[in-house]
This record gives C-alpha cells, sequence and structure tokens, in this order.
C-alpha cells in the first residue's frame, strides 16, 4: 500500500505493520458506523415488541383469563366469570394448603379409601407410609389422585376436614366463585354446590401460591422440579415422578404450573411466567377435549406473548407529586384572637395493605388521579385524622389510595381560652 509524502508529494510504500494498522483501523471505523447506524434507525424499533391483537374466536377454551400476577389485574377474558369444573387444577390448592398447614418431614399413613382412587394413581397400598415432602412431588408433577386423597387426610384430618381449609384459604384469596370438595378435582357435587371454579380466580389462587403465600418458594420448589425419585418409609418400594407440565420449556421466564382433565371439566391449565419484570398468570378452563390436548398450550402460549407486547409496568408513584392546601379550622385554639386557624395536612400510605406500587397497562390507557378532601374542618380535631385521600385509578378501578391526614390536633375556642389571650394582650401593653 502506498501513500503520499506531505513534504515531497512523491508515493511511498507503507511497511508491512503500518499497512496492517490501518487496515485494523478501517475496520473498526467499519464496525463503528455500522453500530452507530444500527442504534440511530434500528434499535429503538426492534428492542421494543410489536403489539399484538387477540380475540375470544384465537382462543381453544371456554374460559380463559391473562392476569397481572403482582396486581391481580385482569388483562385479558374470556368468559372469565363463569363456573366450569377444574380438575386437577385443584391440586394447586391441595399444595399450598398442605404446605401452609404441616410440616415437609411428617409421615403420612395411606387409608384404603385413598388406596381406591381411580387413576391418576401412584398405586399406593393401604398402611403405607410416606413423608409429606414426597408425596407433594407425587401430586403436583404426575397428578395422581391416591396421593391427594392420602394428604388430604393427614393434613385436615378427612377429605371434608381438609375441603374446609381449602374453600377457608380461597376465600382468603378473594376467589369469589370457587368451590372445593375434593383435594383431587374428580368432578363432583354436594349439597352446597359442585366443585367448581372460574379462571379468573383460578388465576387468583395461582398468583397466591408464587407470590403472597409464606410457602411460595417451596411451591415453587416442588412445582418447578424436572424428576424426583422416592422411596416408601420402610424402602419397599421406589418411584419416579416426572413433571409433564409442558409450558415449563416452552418460554423463557416460566414458572410453575397445572394441568388437569376429566370428562366434565375439559383440559384445563393454569400457568405462570415472569420476564422483562412482568408476572403473568393464565387460566384455562375447557380447553378443548380427547383428541386435543395440546390445545392448552397454545392458548397459552398466545396469552403469554400478548401481555409481554401489549402491557408494560408502570408506577403510581412516577406520577407527580400532590400539592395539599392549607385547610381551615373554625373556631380552632391559635395563636391569636382569631376566628379561625389554617393547618397543612399531610399524606399518608393507606396503612390496609391494599396499595399498589404499580400495575401493567397497556400503553395508550392513562392512570387518573382523584383528589378528595373536605373544605374545611370544625374544632376539636385530632391529629391524625383522615379528611381526605388520592386515589389512583385506571379503567374505573381504585389501585391505590392514599391518605390525606390532618398533622396537629386542634383544639376547641373555649372560655379558659379567651381569658388567656385577653389577659396575655393586656400584659404586653
Amino acid at each position: 500500500m502506498a501513500v503520499r509524502n506531505n513534504e515531497t508529494g512523491y508515493l511511498k510504500s507503507l511497511p508491512k505493520e503500518g499497512e496492517e494498522c490501518m487496515r485494523k483501523s478501517s475496520r473498526f471505523l467499519v464496525i463503528c458506523f455500522m453500530a452507530l447506524i444500527g442504534w440511530l434507525i434500528g434499535g429503538h424499533v426492534f428492542a421494543r415488541t410489536e403489539e399484538i391483537s387477540l380475540q375470544d374466536q384465537d382462543l381453544y377454551a371456554i374460559s380463559a383469563v391473562l392476569m397481572d400476577g403482582d396486581s391481580g389485574r385482569i388483562l385479558y377474558e374470556k368468559n372469565g366469570e363463569e363456573v366450569r369444573a377444574m380438575a386437577s387444577t385443584t391440586k394447586i390448592m391441595t399444595c399450598i394448603v398442605a404446605l401452609e398447614n404441616s410440616e415437609l418431614d411428617e409421615i403420612v399413613e395411606v387409608s384404603a379409601y385413598a388406596q381406591s382412587m381411580p387413576d391418576v394413581q401412584l398405586n399406593m397400598i393401604e398402611g403405607e407410609q410416606y413423608r409429606l415432602k414426597d408425596l407433594l412431588y407425587s401430586l403436583m408433577l404426575e397428578s395422581h389422585n391416591d396421593t391427594a386423597v392420602a394428604i388430604a387426610e393427614h393434613v385436615g384430618g378427612s377429605v371434608e376436614g381438609f375441603a374446609d381449609l381449602m374453600n377457608e384459604k380461597a376465600d382468603e384469596i378473594g376467589c369469589k366463585n370457587t368451590y372445593y370438595i375434593t383435594p383431587n378435582g374428580l368432578d363432583a357435587s354436594d349439597e352446597e354446590g359442585k366443585h367448581a371454579t372460574t379462571a379468573e380466580d383460578l388465576a387468583l389462587v395461582m398468583a397466591y401460591c408464587i407470590g403472597e403465600s409464606p410457602k411460595k418458594e417451596e411451591f415453587l420448589e416442588v412445582t418447578r422440579t424436572v424428576s424426583y425419585t422416592f422411596s416408601t418409609l420402610d424402602g419397599s418400594r421406589t418411584f419416579t415422578c416426572n413433571n409433564h407440565n409442558t409450558f415449563l420449556n416452552m418460554m423463557e421466564g416460566a414458572l410453575s404450573g397445572k394441568t388437569g382433565f376429566t370428562s366434565e371439566a375439559g383440559y384445563c391449565y393454569v400457568g405462570a411466567l415472569r420476564q422483562d419484570g412482568k408476572t403473568l398468570i393464565v387460566a384455562l378452563l375447557g380447553c378443548g377435549w380427547p383428541n386435543n390436548r395440546s390445545y392448552k398450550w397454545s392458548d397459552t402460549k398466545k396469552l403469554m406473548e400478548y401481555g409481554l407486547a401489549n402491557y408494560e409496568y408502570r408506577s403510581f408513584l412516577e406520577e407527580k407529586a400532590v400539592e395539599i392546601p392549607q385547610i381551615e379550622v373554625e373556631n380552632g385554639q391559635g395563636n391569636k384572637m382569631e376566628k379561625s386557624v389554617f393547618i397543612q395536612p399531610i399524606l399518608v400510605e393507606d396503612q390496609s395493605g391494599s396499595g399498589k406500587e404499580g400495575i401493567l397497562m397497556r400503553t395508550d390507557e392513562k392512570i387518573e388521579r382523584i383528589f378528595e378532601m373536605v373544605d374545611h374542618l370544625e374544632a376539636p380535631i385530632e391529629s391524625g385524622m383522615t379528611i381526605g385521600s388520592v386515589r389512583y385509578v385506571v379503567d374505573g378501578i381504585t389501585w391505590r389510595q392514599d391518605l390525606i391526614v390532618t398533622d396537629k390536633k386542634v383544639e376547641k375556642i373555649d372560655f379558659s381560652w379567651c381569658l388567656r389571650q385577653i389577659l396575655e394582650s393586656f400584659f404586653s401593653l
């Protein structure tokens, strides 16, 4: 390679090492230039997932819900409040109730009733003993019906006693249309109703299991396990359980899930995913009948991809700070002979524990901040008295409410206070 000499004007050859240096420099400049162009033109475009549409007819399931697992907000629903049989998705409640009401090293003895359960079975034998921990893997990985009954009888004293614990937990979680009769999800009914739930309630239960339960880590450890081997307490028989939750290998960030099927319920599924700071729950009921086993995976992926593409986390705390005006306290004791005094109320976070810091929202959605406060007060008032609120509303639902409270106590003007003011004014002359 030759370059022109600035002094003589003649061309001269560069040493080989000089040529190599210039080649490397040129390549480096080209790479930098291409990277800059990519960042300016394409980077932002490709970094953002394009929004996608979803219609009810795109889903096989009769009932389906996509939920923000952190806030409980429903992002998409198809017949989400329709009551339907839930099959073995029941077992997520069985698992969490067992975890919260017993210890993993407890010994479970098999009854004749547990042994009598229909397939799918671990094929327990009456009188055998197992560790509770081992049976939870049998319950959640292979969905064994006899295991569910053995667990229920051990933890609740009976299947009926355990069902009471399940229904109490459902009420605590906030389920509105769920009723448990069996721990395994087999179709059943009694004088109170049918063993059933809604897609919305089912999603709520999963959100609780992975996010709020004090045993959430244990729940996730069991439901994420690929394969698990254990034996009866005396070592006479050994079993290996394999996880049948295909969704765990379908999408990055898949957390947990449970399948189910009965002739009445059809194929059912509830699953959870955490990706890009979003926790998404999908619940499906009546998602096909034989031979449509794969429909639930198709619907789950469609709903998860819809949530990832169309929703982003928005924090209510990012909103501009609320300016709270002073408020008049009529007939309040102040520093002077005035009819009214003014105080500066303060904003405090609602102590009810129901407030959310933020939720998943579409780009076209807005946070409506509603400020409400009384226009005046009458003495006496106490410090910390609630006189208003700031509510954060999205799509007509209040997701967070902060309270406006008085910052000090103000006594009512009385004769002794008036006399004191008169005396102070007289002696100050």
